[in-house]
């Protein structure tokens, strides 16, 4: 079955797949991921407040990210944008936005809603009574929830976020599309170039199982001693 694969086509390539194409989607998954807690922290937030009207809006956001798969948007915010920024600017041409840039505000943006979700949950797991005392003591709301609520909320949810991030990683393939050289964009460079479709796409396919693999053990033996601590 294997007796004509050209195995040396992946030696090869071996520098460009890893330094170029996995340290940009390590990249983008970074920050992708830092982004989108940071936005879905305020977009939980936001759903759980007391005026009506912000919780409606968080909530009709989640909706609406979540209802769209995350390749339509990443094609309307790379082609609609520009057009977007050009109306409201005013410019005689479409404002650039670059395929990278492009990428991780369509991930951060895509990510802040399910991370929002996680995050709304752990805050509600924090008895009502730690809110209530922090209060007594003379917190006010800000400082109750950053020092009180958020950090006991990050830490129960920690392997579900961790989770999610293992998710993105596995997303970031998506800016293939994009013709972005991401690890998944570099393999299928080289797979183009030397006619070397199975080899590369196997390759590709193998590397992200043993990353996805590696990556849902430490989150399990994380939660376990997450679990021991309470």
């Amino acid at each position: 079955m294997f007796s004509d694969f050209d195995f040396d086509v992946i030696r090869r390539s071996l520098p460009y797949l890893f330094l170029d194409g996995m340290t940009f989607t390590l990249t983008l998954t970074a920050l992708a991921a830092a982004g989108g807690l940071m936005a879905g922290t305020l977009i939980a937030l936001l759903r759980l407040s007391r005026l009506p009207v912000l919780s409606q809006i968080a909530a009709l956001y989640v909706d609406l990210i979540r209802s769209l798969p995350l390749v339509l948007v990443i094609f309307w915010f790379y082609f609609l944008v520009p057009y977007i920024g050009q109306w409201l600017t005013g410019a005689s041409r479409p404002i650039s936005v670059g395929a990278f840039t492009s990428s991780l505000v369509t991930f951060i943006m895509f990510e802040a809603a399910y991370f929002s979700e996680i995050m709304r949950a752990g805050i509600q797991s924090i008895s009502k009574g730690q809110p209530a005392a922090a209060q007594a003591l003379g917190l006010r709301y800000s400082q109750t929830m950053r020092y009180v609520v958020l950090p006991q909320a990050f830490r129960n949810m920690l392997p579900v976020l961790l989770t999610q991030t293992i998710v993105l990683f596995q997303d970031t393939s998506l800016v293939y599309v994009l013709s972005i050289p991401d690890f998944l964009g570099a393999a299928s460079k080289v797979a183009q170039r030397d006619g070397r479709l199975v080899e590369m796409y196997l390759f590709a396919a193998l590397v992200y199982f043993l990353i996805s693999c590696i990556a849902s053990f430490g989150v399990r033996r994380l939660q376990a001693r997450i679990a021991v601590l309470r």
